[in-house]
């Protein structure tokens, strides 16, 4: 009796054995499929950084290129805005010259039209319309520049 359960005990020993050997091949193998894994992540992992410090380097080169933008615009429109006072004041000449030149030609048709040399000058009411339609139009041509 003491041999049957001598080799119960062995056969019990030997059954469990198996049963180790075999779960062992087991975590082995699910051990070798997490060091693959592990090594993909790395990789992963690796061309992230890489892709993160070209980000950062775009986004250093765009805040550069926005910063020169800015500054070359801001130049652009200070230069625009003395383009516009020089051009309004321009115009403003022109229209006090226009409006001497418009006295002056009603004052020389009117003496034309006493001595009767020369025949009429063409109407003075309708050449200053014609010249303050042109300077409207010119002051929304810049007004729409400028805006």
């Amino acid at each position: 009796m003491n041999h049957a359960l001598g080799m119960m005990i062995e056969g019990l020993v030997a059954v469990l054995l198996l049963l180790t050997i075999g779960y062992c091949m087991v975590l082995n193998r699910r051990l070798k499929n997490l060091r693959t894994d592990e090594k993909v992540l790395r990789d992963m992992i690796a061309e992230l950084v890489g892709a993160t410090e070209t980000a950062d380097r775009a986004i250093a080169g765009l805040k550069v290129t926005v910063q020169d933008s800015d500054r070359t615009l801001g130049e652009r429109l200070r230069a625009a805005e003395r383009m516009t006072a020089s051009l309004e004041h321009q115009i403003e000449a022109g229209e006090k010259l226009l409006g001497g030149v418009s006295g002056v030609s009603g004052v020389a048709a009117a003496l034309d039209r006493r001595r009767e040399f020369t025949p009429p000058l063409p109407d003075t009411k309708t050449m200053v319309a014609a010249a303050n339609a042109f300077a409207e139009r010119a002051r929304l041509r810049i007004g729409g520049r400028a805006a």
